[in-house]
């Protein structure tokens, strides 16, 4: 199997194309199209870089808060996590669960909006 380039690499490879050359020479809609497209790709190569642990590290701390539920994937332990809220069995003071739910929403701020103003106080207050 041939592993060169790699996925980063054709990845940043279009994004620098579409910073570089093609969107220096657009402009009106098309430039901002052209930078959609590049934020699209820089959300895509965070979730390449950071996804797989931060699915992992949100699929340990479900199988904690749903410790009768087979292993299953996340988005089965999700759905399975609004089944209990919304039934009550789980509740603001159910250990572990706001911290789960700030866990998880911090995590995917990173990948979606790391710029995002509230999120370094999200991470400090989270420590």
């Amino acid at each position: 199997m041939q592993t060169t380039p790699s996925m980063t690499e054709l990845v940043e490879a279009v994004k620098h194309f579409i910073d570089e050359t093609a969107a220096p020479n657009l402009e009106g809609h098309a430039s901002f199209h052209a930078r959609i497209a590049s934020n699209v790709l820089s959300i895509v190569l965070r979730e390449m870089d950071q996804g797989a642990n931060a699915e992992g590290d949100e699929i340990k701390r479900l199988q904690a808060l749903l410790p009768d539920m087979p292993a299953q994937t996340g988005e089965h332990l999700n759905a399975a996590l609004c089944s209990e809220i919304a039934s009550g069995k789980l509740t603001p003071e159910t250990a572990g669960l706001l911290t789960h739910l700030k866990t998880t929403a911090i995590a995917q701020l990173k990948i979606d909006q790391p710029h995002y103003s509230g999120l370094m106080t999200a991470l400090e207050t989270s420590k």
